[in-house]
């Protein structure tokens, strides 16, 4: 059971909790891992494989005002993960043309720079949910202000494989750009591009978070990975499946995005690089593709629901769906 949060709803620890009470209703024993894409929720899914401590660092929000960013720092202290919604997220602020052109990822820095400073060799800073746009100049600036990386290895958790040029226009209105603001914002990165020690236009994943991945990237060296990647091999998912008859994976909207690094897209991935060939089930809150597009992303079958109730009773099927197929392919097999 390795669903995403549905964003704005529930998160993935809920949705795999009432999910698996369902499959357990019908007989069915699930391994529970929710997991996060380097979206919101990534630190605490993190929390749960590097265990460790979670200090609240005050930081610069996307438009000035002062919040409290959240910084893990693993138990061997080793390892930092730092999230981006946390210090420059879209739910930090009310979506607006003015704000979309003005939204900084300053705060982001200062919690990377605070990072460095808890002498980790490595951070893992996931940039999904962010309000900004703006190339990750803030993040650059505040992090070159307080002394830089100095040797420590910066990995950008990517959900999206969206190229710097495409930030504006892909993910800008959601974040309350009008056309004319997007026109501006594309003008900003493009001259932003041209500035930065390496051009990360045309280079894949760069586009994250308003750009902010391409400037790290560009400017700092940062290395890009897929999100769900990091977080499926911390949390030991290969390991996990291969003890299973079926997978049920789940995220907020299934959609043209899922493709690009989410976790729908991730586990599917995920599971056929084990090789378990397992049935890969998906429980969502909405689905906008169609039952040939959810065959073509190697998914059995998709599940809408959306509250509480709704995912304990998709369970409830599922569980009963998952040991008739068992039963089937393996005649004698208990209800394991």
């Amino acid at each position: 059971m390795a669903p995403d949060s549905f964003k704005g709803t529930h998160a993935a620890d809920v949705v795999a909790a009432s999910v698996a009470a369902g499959l357990r209703a019908a007989g069915v024993e699930p391994v529970s891992m929710p997991l996060a894409d380097g979206g919101e929720g990534t630190l605490d899914v993190l929390r749960g494989a590097h265990g460790g401590t979670v200090h609240d660092v005050p930081v610069t929000g996307p438009l000035g005002a002062p919040v409290t960013g959240r910084l893990l720092v693993s138990a061997d202290r080793r390892t930092a993960v730092v999230e981006t919604a946390s210090a420059s997220g879209l739910t930090l602020v009310v979506p607006h043309p003015l704000g979309a052109w003005n939204a900084s990822t300053r705060g982001t820095g200062e919690l990377v720079a605070a990072a460095v400073a808890s002498g980790v060799g490595r951070i893992l800073l996931g940039v999904g949910g962010s309000a900004t746009t703006d190339g990750g100049a803030g993040a650059i600036g505040s992090i070159l202000e307080h002394g830089g990386l100095r040797g420590t290895h910066l990995e950008v958790l990517c959900d999206v494989t969206t190229p710097f040029e495409r930030a504006a226009a892909v993910y800008a209105p959601q974040k309350g750009a009008d056309a004319a603001t997007v026109a501006r914002l594309e003008e900003r990165l493009e001259a932003l591009a041209r500035r930065l020690p390496r051009d990360p236009r045309g280079v894949p994943r760069t586009g994250c978070a308003g750009g902010l991945s391409g400037g790290l990237w560009a400017a700092l060296g940062a290395e890009l990975r897929p999100g769900i990647e990091v977080v499926l091999d911390a949390l030991g998912f290969d390991e996990a499946a291969g003890g299973c008859v079926a997978v049920v994976t789940g995220e907020g909207r299934l959609d043209g995005q899922t493709r690009e690094g989410k976790v729908v897209a991730g586990v599917v991935e995920a599971s056929g690089r084990s090789g378990a060939g397992l049935p890969i089930h998906a429980v969502v809150g909405q689905s906008l593709l169609g039952d040939a597009e959810s065959r073509a992303l190697g998914l059995s079958s998709v599940t809408v629901a959306s509250t509480t109730a709704e995912l304990v009773e998709a369970g409830r099927r599922l569980g009963r769906r998952i040991l008739d197929e068992h039963r089937a392919a393996s005649p004698g097999a208990g209800g394991r």
